[in-house]
C-alpha cells in the first residue's frame, strides 16, 4: 500500500492561488512526483489553472475530479493546446476546493453530469492562452520587439533565430499583469486537440503508484468500520460492544448517527469488531417494504393519469380509433452502483481544521457539510481529492453520507486520523440507488403501419425531491430526471403523451451512470421496435422515415447500422437489433448482435456503437468512454438487480449482484461522428442504447419481448 504523510516535499505542494485572493493552500498532487522535486523553484502561475516552473514542466490543475473518465487528460489537453505547450512536459493536478474551481455552471465545485469537458472547454483554453500570451510578452520585452512578431511552439517562444523556453521566461512572465482579452485559436490549426494522445494518468495506475481514497495512510491513522442498520430509516436503540472490545486491535467503539463504528489499528480488526457487535435496532416504518408490495402499488398508480410532462395532440383519441394498438408493462428495478473501490473517506480533525482525503464527486457540499458537522467555517475544511475507484454518481449525494459520516466518526473519536472505510457489502446495502421505475405504454399504427399515438405513464421515486436541487431539477412536481429522454422523444408521432407518477418508497435514491436515461432509453427503444413490429415496418428503415427533421439523430443512427452491416445475412440463430438515444446533449446509436442458447442465456456476440458529441477532444477517450458505457449497460441488461424483502436488501456482493465477465464482453466497436458542433458529454452516452439494442435483437433471434431488466428469457412473452 502506498502511504501519505502529512509533510514531505513529494506529497504535497504549498502553492499560491493568484486568482482567488492570495489563498495559500497545501495539497496532495497525484501526477506530479517529478514536479514536486521542483517546488522551491519560481513559478508562473498567470491564473488558477495553470504553472509553469523554471524547469520547463507545466502543472495543470483540473477542477473535475478522475473517476476513469479521462478529465486528468482531456482538460489538460484544452490548456495545452492553446499554451503551445510540449506535451511530454505537462503534468495534471487535483484543484483544492476553492470558487475558482467551481463548475462554470453549477456553480459548486463537482464532477458529473457528463459535463466536465463541454462546461470548461472555453475556460481551459482561455486559461492556456492568457499564459501564452504573458509568456510571449515577456520574451518580446527581453528581446525588445513586437509580441506580434513572436511565435509559439513545443514550449519555445521564438523570433526569427533567438528562442526562449518557458521555464527561462517563467519569473519574467510572473512579474506582468494578465491581459483581459486573448484570442483562441481556430480550430483548423490544433496540433493537440482532436488527437488520439496517450492518457497522462495511465502510467501510474499501472506501476502502482496512484493514490485512490482507500489507499490513504496517515500516521497515528485508526481504521473505521461502521455498523448500520440493516433497514432504511432505522436507528439504535441499544448496543453491547464488550465482545468487541474484545478483539485484538480494536480501540474504541462509538456511536454516529448512522450506527455504530468500530475503530481499530487496520480494517481487519475493525471489521472483526463489528461482526462482534450486539445491537438492538429500532427498525423503523421500513421494516414491512418489499418488492412485489411495491411493484402491486405502482401498477395501481400506473392505472390513473399522472402528472403530463408532455402532451402532443390527441393520444386516446387516435388510440381508440386506430387501426391496430398495442399496450405493454415494462419494469426496472433499483441499481446499485458498485463501484471498483468501494466508499472511504479519511479525516484528520483538529480544533481549529479539518482536512479529508476522499475520492469525492461533490467537493464544495462535501466540505460544507464537514464544516458543519466539525463546527468549523468552511475555509478551514481542506478536502484532497485522490483518484475515484468509479463513481458513476455515487460520489456525489447531496447529504455527502459517506463523508459526513467519516466526520461524526472522527469527531467521536477525539484525537487523530480515522479512515472509515465500507466494506462491499456495506456498499451495496448503503442507498443511493438508481430508482426502480414501471412503465405503462400505449401505441397505435394506421393502415398503413406508420405510429399515429403514443401514450406513456412512468411511475417511480424522484432523486431530487427533498434536496437541495429540488427547485432546479422540478418544475410542477415533475422530477425531470425521471422523465428525460422520454419527453423528449424525437420520432415525429402526431398523438403522443408523457405522464409521471411520484412515488415516496423510503429507500434512498440517486443519480446512476445515465441517469433517468437509463431506464427510459430501454422502454422507448424497444416499444418503437414493438410498433415496427405492428406495422410490419423495418425498425431501422421506420426510425429514419421518422427522424427527417433531426439530422444529428439520422446521422447515429446512419452510421451505426451501415457499420454494423443491417440487412446482411447472420448465423443461424443471431438476431440484430438496433437503438438510438440522445443524452447530455450527445447522440448515440448502437446495434447489438446476439443469441439465446438453449438454456436461456443471452449472448451478445457484437456491439457496433456509433457516437456523436460534438467537437471532441481526445478520440481514444471516446473510445474507452463508450466502450465502458457498453459494458456498464449489458451489465445492468443482464444481470443486475436489488430486491427487498422485510426492508432488507436481498442481495450482498458480486455472488449475487454479478459484473459482466470478460468472456462474456461482446466485440465493441466505436464509430465518432466528426463535425464542429458544440461539445458534449461522453461519460454517460455510451449506457442508454445498450439494453434496448440487446432487447430488439432478442426479438429478432427469437421472436420474444423483453419487457422487464434485468433481461430473463423465462419471463420473456
Amino acid at each position: 500500500m502506498n502511504e501519505i504523510t502529512q509533510l514531505p516535499r513529494r506529497d504535497f505542494l504549498k502553492m499560491s492561488i493568484a486568482a482567488s485572493g492570495g489563498l495559500l493552500v497545501g495539497f496532495y498532487f497525484p501526477g506530479t512526483a517529478d514536479a514536486t522535486e521542483t517546488a522551491a523553484q519560481s513559478e508562473f502561475a498567470p491564473n488558477a489553472f495553470v504553472r509553469i516552473g523554471t524547469n520547463n514542466l507545466v502543472t495543470i490543475i483540473v477542477n473535475h475530479s478522475e473517476m476513469g473518465q479521462g478529465v486528468y487528460t482531456a482538460l489538460p489537453m484544452l490548456l495545452a493546446e492553446e499554451l503551445d505547450a510540449d506535451w511530454k512536459n505537462v503534468r495534471f493536478a487535483p484543484a483544492p476546493v476553492d470558487p475558482v474551481y467551481n463548475h462554470p455552471v453549477f456553480g459548486i465545485q463537482m464532477t458529473g453530469g457528463s459535463t466536465s469537458t463541454w462546461s470548461s472547454f472555453e475556460q481551459f483554453r482561455k486559461a492556456g492562452a492568457t499564459a501564452r500570451a504573458m509568456l510571449v510578452a515577456a520574451a518580446a520585452q527581453r528581446w525588445n520587439t513586437d509580441p506580434a512578431s513572436c511565435g509559439t511552439a513545443n514550449g519555445f517562444v521564438s523570433h526569427g533565430t533567438q528562442r526562449l523556453s518557458y521555464g527561462q521566461l517563467a519569473e519574467a512572465a510572473a512579474k506582468l499583469t494578465p491581459p483581459q482579452q486573448v484570442a483562441l485559436k481556430d480550430a483548423k490549426d490544433f496540433k493537440l486537440i482532436g488527437k488520439p494522445l496517450p492518457r497522462l494518468d495511465t502510467p501510474e495506475k499501472v506501476n502502482g503508484k496512484a493514490i485512490f481514497g482507500i489507499d490513504v495512510k496517515l500516521p497515528g491513522m485508526l481504521t473505521a468500520v461502521v455498523a448500520r442498520s440493516p433497514v432504511f430509516g432505522g436507528k439504535v436503540k441499544s448496543f453491547n460492544a464488550d465482545k468487541a472490545k474484545a478483539i485484538r486491535g480494536v480501540k474504541s467503539v462509538v456511536q454516529v448517527p448512522s450506527g455504530v463504528a468500530v475503530l481499530a489499528d487496520g480494517f481487519w480488526a475493525a471489521k472483526q469488531g463489528r461482526d462482534a457487535l450486539r445491537i438492538e435496532w429500532d427498525e423503523g416504518p421500513m421494516t414491512n417494504f418489499s418488492t412485489q408490495g411495491q411493484r402491486q402499488q405502482y401498477a395501481e398508480l400506473a392505472k390513473q393519469p399522472g402528472l403530463v410532462a408532455r402532451k402532443d395532440g390527441d393520444p386516446s383519441g387516435a388510440l381508440s380509433s386506430a387501426a391496430k394498438k398495442i399496450e405493454a408493462i415494462y419494469e426496472v428495478p433499483y441499481l446499485s452502483h458498485a463501484m471498483m473501490e468501494p466508499l472511504n473517506c479519511t479525516v484528520d480533525l483538529r480544533a481549529d481544521r479539518c482536512e479529508i482525503w476522499t475520492g469525492t464527486q461533490f467537493q464544495t457540499i462535501d466540505r460544507m457539510h464537514a464544516a458543519q458537522i466539525a463546527g468549523l467555517k468552511p475555509e478551514q475544511v481542506q478536502i484532497h481529492t485522490t483518484y475515484l475507484g468509479g463513481g458513476f454518481g455515487r460520489r456525489a449525494t447531496p447529504t455527502s453520507d459517506f463523508v459526513s459520516e467519516a466526520t461524526h466518526v472522527a469527531k467521536a473519536a477525539g484525537a487523530g486520523p480515522v479512515k472509515v472505510i465500507w466494506t462491499r457489502e456495506d456498499d451495496m446495502h448503503g442507498g443511493y440507488y438508481r430508482p426502480a421505475y414501471y412503465h405503462a405504454i400505449s401505441g397505435a399504427v394506421d393502415a398503413s403501419g406508420n405510429p399515429v399515438a403514443w401514450a406513456h405513464r412512468i411511475v417511480g421515486q424522484s432523486i431530487a425531491a427533498g434536496t437541495p436541487f429540488e427547485q432546479a431539477m422540478m418544475q410542477d412536481g415533475i422530477d425531470s430526471t425521471s422523465v428525460e429522454g422520454a419527453k423528449e422523444l424525437p420520432y415525429e408521432i402526431p398523438n403522443l403523451s408523457v405522464e409521471y407518477h411520484r412515488t415516496d418508497a423510503g429507500v434512498p435514491v440517486l443519480w446512476w451512470r445515465s441517469v433517468g436515461h437509463s431506464h427510459t432509453a430501454f422502454i422507448t427503444e424497444c416499444f418503437f421496435d414493438e410498433l415496427a413490429a405492428l406495422g410490419g415496418k423495418d425498425p431501422y428503415q421506420l426510425r429514419r422515415q421518422l427522424l427527417a427533421k433531426h439530422p444529428r439523430h439520422l446521422a447515429v443512427l446512419d452510421l451505426a447500422a451501415q457499420k454494423a452491416g443491417w440487412g446482411t445475412p447472420l448465423p443461424k440463430g443471431r438476431g440484430r437489433g438496433i437503438a438510438m438515444h440522445e443524452s447530455f446533449e450527445s447522440f448515440a446509436a448502437q446495434v447489438a448482435e446476439v443469441s439465446v442458447e438453449d438454456n436461456g442465456k443471452v449472448r451478445v456476440h457484437r456491439v457496433v456503437a456509433a457516437m456523436d458529441c460534438g467537437r471532441y477532444v481526445n478520440p481514444g477517450i471516446i473510445e474507452a468512454q463508450v466502450q465502458g458505457g457498453v459494458v456498464f449497460g449489458l451489465t445492468a441488461a443482464l444481470y443486475n438487480e436489488l430486491t427487498f424483502e422485510n426492508g432488507r436488501i436481498q442481495q450482498r456482493n458480486f455472488h449475487d449482484y454479478p459484473m459482466l465477465r470478460i468472456n462474456e464482453t461482446p466485440e465493441i466497436e466505436v464509430h465518432i461522428v466528426q463535425n464542429n458542433e458544440k461539445p458534449g458529454g461522453i461519460g454517460e452516452p455510451g449506457v442508454p442504447c445498450t439494453a434496448p439494442a440487446v432487447g430488439n435483437a432478442i426479438f429478432a433471434a427469437t421472436g420474444k419481448r423483453v419487457r422487464k431488466l434485468p433481461m430473463r428469457m423465462s419471463e420473456a412473452g
